[in-house]
Parts: C-alpha cells; sequence; structure tokens
C-alpha cells in the first residue's frame, strides 16, 4: 500500500473501489447504490485526494479495509454512534467540542433521535460550508438542514422541545433577510453554535445570558444585556415582562384598528361608487339590447362555474395559499366543489351548442360570431389606427375582432378543460384504453389552460368589459343586457346601420299597411321599443 503504483495505494483507493462500487449491475442486486461513489467524487474528500492529499478521508478510513461491516452492526465504524469517533480520526477538535454539545450528550445516552456528523453535513456527499450546494451552507440551515429536526413535532412530542424553530426563524428579520438570499445574515450557527450546541441553562452556550451580548455583539457592535432581550424566532409565546405584554397589546390594536378602518373605507367608497354607478346609466340612453335573458343566464352560469373551478383548482396546486383557506383545507369540499362546478360548465357548453344550432337567436349568434377574412383586416387596421399610422378607425359588425376571439378561445377551452378534467377524474378507466402517461399529459394540459384560461380572463375579458374608458366602471350589459346608443354606434357602426334600416324598413311597411301608400323618409334614432340586437 506504500507503493505509489499499488491498487491499495491510499490515493488510488476509491477508484480500486469504484471498480465494483460505481457500477450499478454490480450494486443493485445486492440491494445497494452506485451513486455514493460518484457523490464521493465531488465531495470534499474526493476533490482533495484527487488533487493529490494523503490525508483526506477514503473509503477505507470509515468503512476499514478487510472487516467491512454493515451500518447496521454496532461494531462497524459507521454504525450511527460510532460515526464521531471514526471522524475524529482527522477532525479531533472539532469531534471533541461535538461530544460535549447537547446533540453529543444525547448520542452519548444513547439517543437515536439526536443528530451525529452525517447527519448535518452528509455520507458521501460532504462540501465545504461556502459552497451553496452544501447541506451546511449559511442558506440550507434553517431551511432543510436544522430544519429536519427543529422544524416538526417529534422533539416536542417526545422531549418537550419546542418545535417550528425554523418557520419561527424564517419569518423573522433574520430569516426574512435570508429568503431574499443574504449570506451575511444571522443563521442558526451564527447565535447556536455549530458543533458547540448547548442549551441556554448552560452558563457555556453562546445563547446563555452571560454570553447573548457577546454573540449578538458580533453583527450588532455594543449590543448591550438591554438590546438582547428582544425575540429572535417570531412566534415565541408572550410572556409576562412587560415589553411582551405591550407588544402584544399594540399587534392587537393595529389589527383592530387596520379591520375597522379599512372595512370603513370599503364601505364608503361602495356606496359612493353604487350611487355614481346607477347615476351613470340612467343617463345614458341604453335603449340597444345587447344580451337577452337567455344569453344572461348563460353567462352568469359560466361566470359563476369558471370562479369556482379556479378558486378550487388552484387551491390544489397550492395548498398553502389563501386559496386553499378560503375552503378550510378541506380536500373532500374542494374535490367535490371543483368537480360539480365541472360538470356544470360542461352541460352549460352542451346546451350551448343545442341553442346555436336550434333556436333563431343562437343561429343568429353564431352567424355573426363566425370568423371572417374582414376580422383580420380589422385587426390590422385597428391596430394601425392604435400606433397612429391610421387616421380612421375600423367599422365593426355586431361582434368585433377581438369579441370573436375570445368567444372561440372560451369554446376551445371548455372543450380541452372538459376533457383532461374527466380523464383526471376517471383514470383508472382511461388507463385501460390509453397509455398511463397520457393522463399524467392530460393533468398537464389541464394546469397549464387552466392558468392560461385565468389570465385570457383577466387580461383580455376584464379590459373589455371594466377597465376600458369607454365602459368603465362597468359594462352592465351582463346585469340588465342593454347597451348605450352612443357607445353601440362608436363599436358597432356596421350593426348599428344595419339596425337603422331595419327600423326603417318596418316603418315604411306599417305606413304603407296604414294608407296603402310607401312614404319616404330618412334614418333616425332607434327606439326603445324597437331597437334590438339578437
Amino acid at each position: 500500500s506504500s507503493d505509489p503504483q499499488s491498487k491499495v495505494y491510499r490515493t488510488h483507493i476509491p477508484q480500486t473501489c469504484g471498480t465494483c462500487h460505481s457500477l450499478k449491475f454490480v450494486m443493485e442486486p445486492a440491494g445497494l447504490s452506485a451513486q455514493p461513489f460518484f457523490s464521493y467524487q465531488e465531495s470534499v474528500h474526493g476533490q482533495a485526494v484527487a488533487a493529490g492529499s494523503l490525508k483526506a478521508a477514503v473509503c477505507t478510513d470509515c468503512h476499514h479495509s478487510h472487516d467491512i461491516q454493515s451500518p447496521a452492526d454496532p461494531q462497524s465504524p459507521i454504525f450511527k454512534f460510532n460515526v464521531p469517533t471514526t471522524c475524529a480520526q482527522c477532525h479531533e477538535p472539532v469531534a471533541t467540542e461535538f461530544n460535549q454539545s447537547i446533540h453529543g450528550q444525547a448520542i452519548g445516552r444513547g439517543n437515536w433521535q439526536s443528530p451525529v456528523c452525517t447527519d448535518c453535513h452528509g455520507i458521501h456527499s460532504i462540501k465545504p460550508h461556502i459552497d451553496p450546494t452544501s447541506s451546511v451552507a449559511a442558506q440550507a440551515l434553517a431551511r432543510t438542514t436544522c430544519a429536519k429536526c427543529h422544524e416538526g413535532v417529534r422533539l416536542t412530542q417526545e422531549f418537550g422541545i419546542p418545535g417550528r424553530r425554523a418557520t419561527s426563524y424564517l419569518d423573522s428579520y433574520h430569516g426574512l433577510a435570508s429568503r431574499l438570499g443574504s449570506n451575511v445574515v444571522a443563521n442558526c450557527a451564527s447565535c447556536h453554535g455549530v458543533h458547540n450546541i448547548l442549551p441556554s441553562s448552560d452558563p457555556r452556550s453562546t445563547i446563555s445570558k452571560t454570553n447573548l451580548a457577546n454573540t449578538c455583539g458580533q453583527c450588532h457592535p455594543g449590543a448591550s444585556e438591554n438590546f438582547v432581550r428582544g425575540q429572535i424566532h417570531a412566534d415565541i409565546p408572550i410572556t409576562e415582562d412587560v415589553g411582551s405584554i405591550v407588544n402584544d397589546w399594540v399587534r392587537k390594536f393595529y389589527v383592530w384598528l387596520i379591520v375597522i378602518l379599512i372595512s370603513g373605507m370599503v364601505g364608503h367608497n361602495v356606496l359612493v361608487w353604487r350611487k355614481k354607478a346607477v347615476l351613470a346609466r340612467q343617463r345614458q340612453d341604453r335603449s340597444i339590447v345587447r344580451m337577452t335573458p337567455l344569453q344572461r343566464w348563460q353567462h352568469f352560469i359560466l361566470l359563476t362555474s369558471f370562479i369556482l373551478l379556479v378558486v378550487t383548482g388552484f387551491a390544489l396546486k397550492y395548498p398553502d395559499s389563501w386559496l386553499a383557506w378560503l375552503l378550510g383545507a378541506n380536500e373532500t369540499l374542494r374535490r367535490t366543489i371543483h368537480r360539480t362546478a365541472g360538470v356544470v360548465m360542461i352541460s352549460l357548453g352542451l346546451y350551448h351548442v343545442g341553442y346555436l344550432l336550434l333556436t333563431k337567436e343562437g343561429r343568429q349568434s353564431l352567424k355573426s360570431l363566425a370568423p371572417a377574412r374582414k376580422d383580420v383586416y380589422d385587426g390590422i387596421h385597428n391596430l394601425l389606427y392604435y400606433v397612429g399610422w391610421r387616421s380612421d378607425h375600423p367599422k365593426f359588425g355586431r361582434f368585433t375582432y377581438a369579441e370573436k376571439i375570445e368567444y372561440w378561445a372560451l369554446v376551445w377551452g371548455v372543450i380541452i378543460m372538459g376533457i383532461t378534467g374527466l380523464m383526471a377524474w376517471f383514470e383508472v378507466e382511461v388507463a385501460q384504453w390509453l397509455p398511463r402517461w397520457s393522463v399524467d399529459v392530460a393533468l398537464t394540459i389541464h394546469f397549464y389552460e387552466a392558468i392560461l384560461a385565468t389570465l385570457a380572463i383577466v387580461v383580455w375579458h376584464f379590459y373589455q368589459v371594466i377597465f376600458d374608458p369607454d365602459v368603465y366602471p362597468l359594462n352592465w350589459a351582463f346585469w340588465d343586457g342593454r347597451m348605450s346608443v352612443e357607445l353601440y354606434r362608436k363599436e358597432h357602426p356596421l350593426a348599428y346601420q344595419e339596425l337603422l334600416e331595419e327600423q326603417e324598413k318596418q316603418r315604411q311597411e306599417k305606413e304603407q299597411n296604414e294608407s296603402g301608400e310607401p312614404e319616404k323618409g330618412g334614418g333616425y334614432e332607434p327606439s326603445p321599443a324597437s331597437s334590438g340586437d339578437d
């Protein structure tokens, strides 16, 4: 082994062991993985050995040479309770600190729940703490490494140690700054230590009352005993000291102040908005019938089912969001509402097909909504007008190209979401006829189509019916079905002209029937009784 040409020469050992341990077909039959070999090569030990170091740990330092034993064997150097001793071969000062710490003392008492070196640093994939991918990097401590034990309830239930330490840290200033990417803000190890972690009741602890000022002073020079009395973890229970009591009362005061004041502002603005909106509607000649009662009912059902589907769908994808909170974090309720709303939307879609084909009103709407070459020209013309390259506005018929795009996008969306939703609902039955991956693809389509549909409604539809200055604050056609003559003349001049011609024709026919002779006459404004957009 002292011969540099030998396969068991120190720097050659990883590759010698890797002859077998890097091969999946060798390792898998034994129930083992080949990954440790590749993880070791990327580790701080493997990199050092590859650079020619004779001091960095190799396989035999931890596993031994000929008497290799299972990590479950108490005699093995990699048995959990033996790991600190094994690592001490190279890291004796650190091991001494660890053995005196609260973790090391627990291991000495035979506590399996306490961490050893490999629980924090990893086994074969050990990396320096300055490596962002290291398990002991500053960003990783509260989020993953320390959180593995101190975030859950096991320590609380078994040993009475407070849980949620990671979450309460991440909610504090230090944690928020860390989540924003700071590598210099205090983390778990900054205050509690690394290998020498001790309870605050121990005078040697970095967070004991006698040492806390020095600990905080590392980042806050001049920190006094008064300064260190503040809370670090955001959810520490309120104690009986004056500061905690005052802080709690201030928090409660502001919560109620915000609720009362903002509720009053909202109520005030709703009253003002309602009155102004009603007066604005009354001042307009809203005699054009834009939506019939049947069309408004279809819109209402579509609107309701769409909102329910958005809320209940994204609540599943983002269970920690406020959407899930609205549903009380109840999966049974969420699933029932989502599926019911889906069935309602699909049923409405089937009904709408019948409405388009079997009713006069529907056939007229379908004819008006059919895509035409003119829509392409109108779209280009309209864009040129709004960028200032044309002075004349395009003349639209009953529906503009924008409204047609929205309508047919809705048809497409209902079909896609309906099919993929049913595939996800009846995935077992689908898998009997199609490959299992088809359900996964359907779920992917369902999710991204949902995002597309939601954004299209917010960006495209809401502009058309809310934020467009010509209709702001709201296009009330969805409510009473009517539209102002002025807006109809501006937005749909071709349809408005057809309406005038139709009414003129009806007037002449009426006069002819009454007098027996036709009478010439010019155009006039449509009356509420005779106008419509059926």
